[in-house]
């Protein structure tokens, strides 16, 4: 009986064991990540154009690579919650219609994002998915090089509210808290443009920005 009772106890003890690793594991993760901003920036309306442009005129945003840091907080070792920083940097310029025209320069966003995110083990590596929510706040909108000869002295970029999916993958390196990250965001946010002459609203589009936010770097749990 006291063998059987043994044998029962290191039984017990090895299946606690990685329980045990798992709850000793960090709270917090930070990331630092270099990311790849894709927007789209395509018009879908027009409310407003007494210039005016040309029928077929379409605009496309710039890409960017920027570097991120990543903040995320795990209530369990599955459930997390995760918020970024960064400032990104666009232009937009016109594809069709006025081909190649620069429509708005430095146009710079802070995209605040908060996302939940469920994470699933998988022997040595960590996938997860998420969503959440996003508000693109814009910090800087300059006309571009061929609006100032039309007259236009301001230009504006709405400030907006959207939606982001995320899937990523964490990889533990050793045993220290540190990792490679991988990540992929998804995000759906509009923004309305206006152009003007003085006063006077001489331009209103609304754009369709639905960037894709593609992101690697390491990562540290504490």
């Amino acid at each position: 009986m006291t063998k059987k009772f043994a044998a029962a106890l290191v039984g017990l003890a090895c299946l606690a064991t990685p329980a045990a690793a798992a709850a000793e594991e960090g709270k917090v993760q930070i990331k630092l990540l270099g990311t790849a901003v894709l927007p789209d920036g395509k018009i879908t309306e027009y409310r407003t154009d007494i210039v005016p442009l040309p029928a077929n005129t379409q605009t496309e945003a710039n890409d960017n690579v920027i570097p991120t840091v990543a903040i995320e907080y795990f209530f369990t070792d599955n459930f997390s919650v995760e918020t970024i920083c960064c400032v990104t940097q666009h232009d937009v310029d016109a594809v069709s219609g006025l081909p190649g025209a620069e429509l708005v320069s430095d146009a710079r966003v802070i995209p605040a994002t908060f996302t939940a995110k469920y994470h699933l083990p998988v022997g040595g590596v960590k996938p997860y998915v998420g969503a959440g929510v996003t508000y693109f706040l814009w910090i800087n909108d300059e006309p571009g090089a061929a609006t100032i000869p039309l007259g236009v002295t301001d230009t504006d970029f709405s400030n907006e509210f959207g939606v982001v999916l995320q899937a990523g993958l964490d990889i533990p390196v050793g045993d220290s808290g540190f990792g490679i990250s991988f990540d992929a965001k998804k995000y759906f946010v509009d923004t309305t443009s206006r152009w003007y002459a003085g006063d006077t609203l001489a331009i209103e589009t609304v754009h369709k920005l639905d960037p894709w936010v593609l992101s690697a770097g390491v990562a540290y749990r504490f």
